[in-house]
This record gives structure tokens, C-alpha cells and sequence, in this order.
């Protein structure tokens, strides 16, 4: 169970109707943010979808942490699998134009392999962060965590969860805006040539 649901559960005493309701909104978005993308098409310099929809799924993980009921987790998941439909299309289509056809399969599951190593160790990470650390905090009156942004999070059952949750969706935001400063990842697709472009003349010509 991922920490977006175990906060829902907390915070509304294990109210399963309002997990699945969630849970169904967000699935509405992905699907929805879809069939939006193969209409639009994306934007036109795909890393600019990468990143901005990276932050973009950041501020509504942010949003999603300070949510308290429903209708806000609602909102925030829905926003944020629109957003998770910027970035997939994009990320996958310039892969698929700089890498040859021919070690796709290669590549692809090498890419593949390393994205879904951080799963488990997010979760081994977050698990004891919520629940040794964060959650802790924020039902203990005296600590200064609870002191300082309870108000923001509030006190009770999965106030943690939302504050981890929340951290989680700044440094999201930094993964995608940072990268902007950085030429080599925001010019990546006329500094890496598609795997069908033409040879240039200097490359093509024979020496003499």
C-alpha cells in the first residue's frame, strides 16, 4: 500500500468508500489525460512535457499532503494523473527517436529495470520515515514539528503521511524545474540526434 492511501486511510479512520472514490477519480484523470494527449499531440520539444509535467506532478503531490478530505484528495490525484500523462508520452517518445529500432528491447528493459528499482526502496525508505519519524512528530505536542507546521498539516492520524507526502512533492518539483538551468537535459533533443537522421556532410563525405 502506498503512502497516498495509507494516508487516506489514517486520516479518515479506514474509510475504504472514500479510498476507492479516490482512487476511481485518479483513474478518470489518467484516462482522460490520454486521450487529451493523443488529440493535442504534446508539446512540440517533448522535454519540455518531461519536466513540466514533472513539476507540475510535484505541486499536486504537494496539494494531496495538505489535503484533509475527499474533495482535495480528489482534485490533487486527478490533476496529478494529468499530469503523469504529460510526462509518459513525452519521456517515451524521445527515447524511441534517438534509440535504433534495432536494441530498443535492450535499452528499453535496462530503463525499465532501473525506474522500478526505486519502488521498493521508496517504500522501504517512506514506511519507517512515516512511522518512526514523521507520524510521531506530529501527534507529539512538544515536538517541534508538530509546533510548527500542525497547522498546516494538522495533529491527528496521517498528518505525517501528508507532510512526507508533501516533501516527496517538493523535491518532485525540483526534479523537473532544475533541469531547466541544465543545457545539456533541456537542449537533449537537438544535442542527441535521432537514431534516423541523415548523416551530416562532415560525417558522410569521404576524406580526400
Amino acid at each position: 500500500m502506498g503512502a497516498d492511501e495509507s494516508c487516506i486511510l489514517a486520516r479518515t479512520g479506514d474509510n475504504t468508500i472514500i479510498l476507492g472514490s479516490v482512487q476511481s477519480v485518479a483513474s478518470i484523470g489518467g484516462v482522460l489525460g490520454g486521450l487529451a494527449v493523443s488529440i493535442w499531440g504534446g508539446f512540440k520539444r517533448k522535454i519540455i512535457g518531461v519536466l513540466t509535467g514533472w513539476a507540475l506532478c510535484g505541486l499536486f503531490m504537494v496539494g494531496f499532503g495538505l489535503g484533509r478530505e475527499a474533495i482535495p484528495w480528489a482534485i490533487a490525484v486527478f490533476l496529478l494523473q494529468l499530469s503523469v500523462m504529460i510526462v509518459n508520452p513525452s519521456n517515451q517518445a524521445i527515447w524511441q527517436s534517438k534509440v535504433p529500432p534495432d536494441v530498443q528491447g535492450r535499452v528499453f528493459s535496462v530503463r525499465r529495470m532501473i525506474a522500478q528499482i526505486s519502488a521498493p526502496l521508496a517504500m522501504l525508505i517512506s514506511g519507517p520515515l512515516a512511522d518512526f519519524v514523521f507520524e510521531p512528530a506530529m501527534q507529539n505536542q512538544d515536538h517541534l514539528l508538530h509546533s510548527i507546521l500542525g497547522p498546516i498539516f494538522g495533529t491527528g492520524p496521517g498528518a505525517g503521511m501528508g507532510m512526507l507526502i508533501s516533501l516527496a512533492g517538493l523535491l518532485t518539483i525540483l526534479v523537473g524545474l532544475i533541469p531547466f538551468g541544465i543545457p545539456r537535459i533541456r537542449q537533449v533533443e537537438t544535442l542527441l540526434p535521432d537514431f534516423d537522421a541523415p548523416p551530416s556532410p562532415s560525417t558522410s563525405s569521404n576524406p580526400s
